[in-house]
């Protein structure tokens, strides 16, 4: 019997900047190695990323490497951005950014949902997962704030 499972998490930050600086940042992929752990080498034009444009990441984990082929399904700055993209052990990958103001910074949420992964993670798997997500939205916040202070 084939079984879906639908795995969403989102994980925030408050960051002291711009909605546009945020999204920028993080919409390049070439900063993703800056934040991300996983995330290693990047094919992409060095800009902030729009729908319908492409990249390829090599990612590594714990179940060793991949190579991921992106597409952004939507961006609507500052605030939004979607991409998607798949592996063979996880199915289908949708990354969300969204942006909003809250008082004088901007709240960040990024969002992963796996709608077709081939069995649901093992409590271990979250808790790694939420702990990469908290480094990587706390190496953001630096990273952007930083950015602002130049």
């Amino acid at each position: 019997m084939n079984t879906v499972n639908i795995f969403n998490r989102s994980h925030s930050i408050l960051i002291d900047a711009p909605a546009d600086a945020v999204l920028n940042y993080v919409t390049n992929p070439n900063s993703w190695p800056e934040w991300i752990a996983a995330s290693h080498e990047i094919d992409s034009p060095d800009r902030p990323l729009v729908k319908g444009d492409r990249f390829r990441e090599q990612w590594h984990t714990k179940s060793g490497p991949a190579e991921l082929n992106w597409i952004v399904t939507d961006c609507e700055p500052p605030h939004l951005w979607i991409g998607e993209t798949a592996t063979p052990f996880i199915g289908k990958i949708i990354v969300r950014y969204d942006v909003e103001a809250v008082g004088n910074q901007v709240r960040f949420t990024r969002s992963l949902t796996n709608p077709s992964r081939p069995k649901p993670p093992t409590q271990e798997m979250i808790k790694r997962i939420d702990q990469e997500a908290e480094l990587s939205l706390e190496n953001i916040k630096r990273n952007v704030e930083a950015k602002i202070r130049q």
